[in-house]
């Protein structure tokens, strides 16, 4: 019969090194939900925690944060309380957004298994040049993420909950969430990032949106695109891109391209 010992130490938990793991929350209207996320993190070996404008004041200190967190108040401690998605996805180049919800022109649709393993592996191949900083990005309580956070990730997840009822709070989405990177990271018969060709350092969430903007300005300089009537361009283009994977030395070759685009959309007609 197994010892107390063994049973509550076996090897696959034991505190070997998790790759970094950024969580975004948006717009969080519970203090408690805040307090839960950091137990969540904490439990699965993480610790970068980033709130984008919560709705309260003091939300990292709040009482209800604090006592929720039930021990994890470390996180707390560590965690920032920034503006914008642009500064909570800075130094990001691999964002996952998480919606019970699908939208028309989100990035393609993956399981919490699937963006688990596939960034597990990444990151554990940082030596090849293929490893990825990722971010989880959850939504508001009641809202969820608006349609402009969800096009600038790469992937959506979505959790295969059961149909008829699929409500998953804020805290347990993250759990699930963070319970699969978990496993992923620990998993010694994880898929590993071929080493086969070469592969160049993964694009930023930053120098992504810039890219997305060039191109933008491109289209209209040559007048491809409406700039008062874009309809439904970008978010296709934006579609397109996310699942192409960029690297810094594509996007750069992209900007280029949109450089020549512009310059030839600024010359006099003959």
């Amino acid at each position: 019969m197994p010892t107390e010992k063994t049973l509550n130490t076996p090897a696959l938990f034991g505190r070997l090194p998790i790759f970094p793991l950024r969580v975004i929350l948006v717009e969080t209207s519970r203090p408690g939900n805040i307090g839960s996320v950091a137990r969540a993190m904490k439990t699965m070996g993480f610790s970068e925690l980033v709130l984008v404008n919560p709705r309260f004041e003091g939300a990292l200190q709040h009482e209800e944060a604090v006592a929720f967190a039930s021990g994890a108040q470390d996180i707390l401690a560590g965690a920032r309380i920034v503006a914008t998605m642009a500064e909570a996805l800075d130094g990001i180049n691999h964002a996952a957004a998480v919606s019970a919800r699908l939208r028309e022109f989100s990035p393609p649709v993956q399981t919490p298994r699937e963006v688990a393993t596939h960034v597990a592996a990444a990151a554990a191949h940082a030596a090849a040049g293929q490893d990825l900083y990722p971010a989880l990005v959850f939504g508001n309580e009641r809202f969820g993420l608006p349609n402009e956070i969800v096009e600038r990730c790469n992937v959506l997840i979505n959790i295969p909950a059961n149909p008829d009822y699929s409500s998953l709070n804020l805290a347990q989405a993250a759990q699930v969430l963070l319970y699969e990177c978990r496993m992923a990271a620990l998993d010694p018969a994880a898929p590993a990032a071929t080493p086969i060709g070469f592969h160049g350092d993964a694009a930023s969430q930053a120098q992504i949106e810039g890219m997305y903007t060039h191109i933008e300005e491109a289209l209209v300089a040559i007048g491809f695109l409406d700039a008062d009537n874009p309809r439904k361009l970008m978010p296709r283009l934006k579609r397109l891109f996310a699942r192409t994977g960029l690297e810094t030395e594509e996007v750069n070759i992209l900007r280029g391209i949109a450089r020549q685009m512009m310059a030839q959309g600024r010359k006099p007609e003959k």
